[in-house]
């Protein structure tokens, strides 16, 4: 399958974890967060190998609902992903692959926040199905993907630690990415997210369940080279936090909307650039600031 005009495959994930403060708020493992935009839906050259590289930096100097210090936190976060997208259908014509992400990053945090520096974080491993566009007059209709994206404990960790690249413990966050055309040029793209935790042996704290969702509009500016649009996600946890057993003083739930301006970039069909930027607001019980990103995807 090779869709007839470039489409951006996304990848799963990461944003930093900034949730193993010394306090019970602010627990959320690190999830994809902007990471993915345009044209989220489908592979940009059909089936086999792709790389992407992900830099992104994250700026913070306010904690919502938080302790009452306002810290100074940038963190640089850098993704290594590994795609294989075959041309086999197994399940109800969807052909299969596996996304496998390498994350390492970087801490430089100024306050009460003791960061675990730099490090790889948590490898993401997800066997996903690909369906083929739904065709139109006109080119593409629509396209899809689902992938059950699993995240595992084998990041730089220390738990005497407030910031860690790792978070130490297992989570599963399956998710559904699609791509709309309206017209040729206008597209409406997304990923929706569910986020469940495993406990984390070292604290017996459990973060709760939660949804998230990546979301982006764009229109082609310069044929199969330039488009442009708004980018943006959402984080609701929606169920309680637990520390062994019962659920966490206070009950905090992580909330967060960030949206911003995007760019992707097309060289060939084998090779896109995108520019992401991100505001946050809405921001309950968890830090809130700003998130740039620069993406390449590359198709062997």
């Amino acid at each position: 399958m090779k869709c007839c005009r470039p489409s951006m495959f996304g990848a799963g994930l990461l944003l930093v974890s900034l949730l193993a403060l010394p306090v019970a708020a602010f627990d959320q493992p690190a999830v994809n967060l902007g990471f993915t935009s345009f044209m989220d839906g489908g592979p940009p050259a059909g089936p086999g190998f792709y790389f992407a590289e992900y830099i992104q930096y994250y700026t913070a100097d306010e904690l919502v609902d938080g302790p009452p210090f306002d810290p100074e936190l940038d963190v640089w976060i850098s993704l290594s992903q590994f795609i294989y997208q075959s041309d086999r259908p197994i399940l109800f014509g969807g052909k299969w692959g596996l996304d496998v992400i390498v994350p390492v990053v970087s801490f430089d945090a100024v306050s009460l926040l003791d960061d675990n520096g730099t490090g790889v974080g948590d490898i993401l491993v997800g066997p996903y199905l690909q369906w083929d566009p739904i065709m139109g007059a006109n080119g593409p209709k629509f396209m899809h993907r689902v992938e059950l994206q699993t995240i595992w404990p084998t990041g730089k960790y220390d738990d005497d630690k407030g910031l860690n690249p790792g978070n130490n413990h297992f989570s599963f966050n399956p998710y559904w990415a699609g791509t709309y055309f309206f017209t040729p040029k206008l597209t409406a793209s997304w990923r929706l997210h569910y986020l469940w935790n495993d406990e984390n042996d070292d604290t017996d704290h459990q973060a709760g369940q939660a949804v998230h969702a990546n979301f982006a509009a764009s229109y082609e500016l310069i044929p199969k080279k330039l488009r442009a649009g708004v980018n943006g996600y959402y984080f609701k946890q929606v169920s309680s936090s637990e520390d062994n057993g019962s659920t966490t003083v206070g009950d905090p739930k992580e909330q967060v909307l960030g949206i911003g301006p995007g760019v992707m970039y097309s060289f060939s069909q084998n090779d896109h650039l995108f520019f992401n930027a991100y505001f946050e607001t809405s921001v309950e019980n968890r830090p809130e600031g700003d998130r740039f990103q620069v993406r390449w995807v590359h198709h062997f």
